[in-house]
């Protein structure tokens, strides 16, 4: 199952594969069939299967649980579930996907016509209108709320799937008002959200659904839906990246079908792990202006995580995908595809645009900012580009060289003092835990809990021979007490302690420190005695009882306090 989002390998009993929760070049992230549950070293998330497709699918539980059971075709249980969360998502969703054919049905009256006119000028066929479901808000306060209410749907659900907006005095109105529609999808082709664009030059140019119980922003990409299923190029998988739904909708009309556009110019971790599940390669094709380079260079850093192959292609002939394709053709763009250029090209040919290498003192320029570029660069690279501008400008290599390990050095002592002071902070949050706030405070306890836990989710034998000797009172942080209260139920009710046994009562976030305690076991002795040093130093943490205090020498009071910190 998990098999089908990430490329996984056997490594002895367990499997392993890149993590699709954080980018990383090296894999970290650890399935283990005996306990059916994975667990990244990486980033620390886990969980089993349940808690792995309610993350990427952005699901609760329970639609999680159905959606396993209609991919394998198993039975769902009658009753037991509270699903009431679940029911408000699938409600979302339906008043989105009717909001869509509502849209797309406006798109064809005759009072309208200049939003059909304004699709069809910029080049799409019905049919590509058609494919995409694309329509039109009418300039209406309340044209879609009217529509979906007559379905039954009322304000709270449509304001909480962000289609109406509530208003100052009471009541609500639409979103989106005379603005053609972008309906934006998910992978299993659910419509999420809406994109809304203006027919002029008026702002905001667009607006786009805010974050909803079924949309999260900055995890979107445009037409991904399509492109996952593009065939192989070469016998790789290739995306296109590109900057609007427009120029998406262009490339695939053209033939095109690799295209994806990212909501919004910011470019986000979660987007770029998105894309590297469904690709091997990916070339940028941003916008030939200013804004489109500042948004190339900030989406490289986030790429280069994620192991894909990045070309960056260099616009010719339009401003934009949409453009080059509509005026030059299909042909053409593909052969711009061909010359993209890879980081280091890219970097070396913006930075040439910048400086007049006519004179000395503009190659001198270039020449120091692209010893800068270089060396961040591998050996092989460098050595190769340093001879390439070497011929270029006339100048020897040797002394691009110099430049190049000069502006490494720099950039090596920039990163000591960064990692240095991100090592200083992080110490500071070595011990925080979201989950449970309190172990920071409590350390020499949290760690004994901890223990303890681990050995019981390992040795949940060891309970009727400990059982006596503690309670769950016992434990002094909060969240470690409710996980202790859990496993004993689980161990007294004869269930398994496994990590799935936790998925439908704690939270994802909860089931990574849940997670993070159980791997412990792998190095604790697992032992009795382990396990009764734990319970003496969780009991030796306890606060004193007031009679205690009252009791105590001011010195003892200060001694007790010094112990418990």
């Amino acid at each position: 199952m998990i098999s089908s989002y990430v490329s996984l390998r056997r490594t002895g009993k367990n499997l392993k594969g890149l993590c699709p929760f954080h980018s990383e070049k090296t894999p970290s992230f650890t399935v283990f069939p005996d306990t059916k549950s994975f667990y990244c070293f990486g980033c620390q998330a886990s969980g089993d299967v349940i808690s792995f497709v309610m993350r990427m699918e952005n699901l609760d539980y329970v639609e999680a649980v159905k959606s396993l059971a209609t991919r394998f075709n198993l039975p769902l249980p009658d009753d037991g579930f509270d699903d009431s969360a679940a029911k408000l998502r699938m409600r979302v969703l339906s008043a989105n996907r009717e909001a869509a054919k509502f849209f797309n049905s406006q798109l064809y009256k005759p009072e309208n016509k200049r939003a059909l006119d304004y699709f069809l000028k910029r080049g799409l066929t019905k049919k590509t209108i058609t494919h995409f479901g694309l329509g039109y808000a009418p300039d209406s306060w309340d044209s879609l709320r009217n529509h979906l209410h007559s379905l039954g749907y009322n304000d709270r659900e449509l304001i909480l799937a962000n289609l109406a907006v509530k208003g100052k005095k009471g009541g609500c109105y639409d979103s989106f008002r005379n603005r053609v529609m972008f309906p934006i999808l998910d992978l299993r082709g659910n419509v999420v959200a809406f994109g809304g664009r203006v027919m002029d030059d008026s702002k905001p140019k667009y607006i786009n659904t805010s974050d909803t119980p079924v949309y999260k922003k900055g995890e979107g990409v445009f037409a991904l839906n399509f492109a996952k299923n593009a065939p192989e190029v070469d016998g790789r998988k290739r995306l296109i990246l590109v900057e609007g739904y427009m120029d998406a909708i262009a490339l695939h009309q053209a033939g095109i079908p690799h295209a994806i556009a990212c909501l919004g110019t910011a470019f986000t971790p979660d987007q770029a792990n998105l894309l590297s599940r469904y690709a091997d390669e990916l070339y940028v094709c941003y916008d030939n202006d200013g804004a489109g380079r500042n948004a190339v260079n900030k989406a490289l850093p986030i790429l280069r995580k994620t192991g894909l192959k990045i070309k960056v292609v260099l616009m010719e002939g339009g401003k934009d995908a949409d453009e080059i394709v509509r005026s030059s053709g299909k042909e053409a763009f593909l052969a711009m595809l061909n010359r993209a250029n890879n980081e280091i090209e890219y970097k070396l040919k913006t930075e040439l645009e910048k400086h007049n290498t006519a004179t000395d003192d503009g190659r001198v320029k270039y020449l120091a900012a692209a010893a800068e570029i270089l060396a961040g660069a591998n050996p092989i690279e460098k050595e190769i580009y340093a001879s390439r501008l070497a011929d270029e400008f006339g100048v020897s290599k040797d002394a691009i060289m110099t430049q190049v390990k000069a502006a490494s050095f720099r950039q090596f002592r920039k990163r000591q003092t960064e990692r240095k002071k991100e090592l200083d902070t992080a110490s500071k949050k070595t011990f925080e835990d979201k989950s449970n706030p309190e172990m920071k405070d409590n350390l020499e306890a949290a760690k004994a809990e901890e223990t303890l836990i681990a050995s019981l989710m390992r040795n949940p034998d060891f309970y009727r021979q400990l059982k006596d000797e503690f309670s769950p009172d016992d434990f002094v942080t909060e969240f470690n007490r409710r996980v202790i209260k859990y496993l004993i139920e689980l161990i007294d009710g004869g269930y398994s302690t496994d990590l799935s046994m936790f998925t439908q009562d704690f939270t994802p976030q909860e089931l990574d420190t849940i997670g993070r305690i159980a791997m412990k076991a792998g190095n604790l002795a697992n032992t009795l005695k382990e396990c009764r040093d734990c319970i003496a130093v969780i009991k030796k943490t306890q606060p004193p009882g007031d009679s205690d205090v009252r009791n105590m020498s001011d010195d003892e009071f200060r001694k007790a306090i010094e112990n418990m910190k």
